[in-house]
C-alpha cells in the first residue's frame, strides 16, 4: 500500500473529546498563563462585566481544541496552521463543571497530503467557537 492511501480522506471524522472544565482547572490555568483576571474565578467581577459569571479562558478552549488536533495528528508539530473566532464564552458553574466538547471532520485534501480540518467546539452545549479549522501535514 501507498503512503498516499494511508492518508486520511476527505470526510474522515476525527474522534469526538470532551473535557470537563471546573472552577480549579481555571486557577491551575491562570497560574500557568499568568491570566489572572478575575472574570476567570470571581463571579461578581464576572458579572461586573457585563457576563452572566465566572467565564474559562478562551485560550484555554483554543488550546483543548489544538490539542485534539495534535493528538489526532500524532504531535503539535503537524499542525502547521490554525485559526478560530471565538464566539461565545464558556461559562463555568461555581458548583461543577461544564464539558468542552471538540470535534473534527477532513474537508480537503492537497496533493501534497496536507488536510484541511474543520472543528466544531461547544461549551455546555453552546457552540463556542467558530470558523476553527487547522491546516496539518502528514507525518
Amino acid at each position: 500500500m501507498t503512503e498516499a492511501a494511508l492518508l486520511p480522506e476527505v470526510g474522515t471524522v476525527l474522534p469526538e473529546r470532551e473535557f470537563p472544565i471546573g472552577r480549579a482547572d481555571l486557577v491551575r490555568y491562570a497560574g500557568a498563563s499568568g491570566d489572572f483576571n478575575p472574570i476567570h474565578w470571581n463571579d461578581r467581577a464576572a458579572r461586573a462585566a457585563g457576563l452572566s459569571g465566572v467565564i474559562a479562558h478562551g485560550m484555554l478552549t483554543m488550546g483543548l481544541a489544538a490539542r485534539v488536533l495534535a493528538e489526532w495528528a500524532g504531535g503539535a508539530d503537524a499542525v502547521e496552521q490554525y485559526r478560530v473566532r471565538f464566539r461565545r464564552p464558556v461559562e463555568v458553574p461555581d458548583d461543577g463543571v461544564v464539558t468542552v466538547s471538540v470535534r473534527g471532520v477532513v474537508t480537503a485534501r492537497q496533493p501534497d497530503g496536507r488536510v484541511t480540518v474543520e472543528l466544531t467546539v461547544h461549551g455546555g452545549g453552546k457552540k463556542v467557537l467558530s470558523a476553527a479549522s487547522a491546516v496539518l501535514r502528514p507525518r
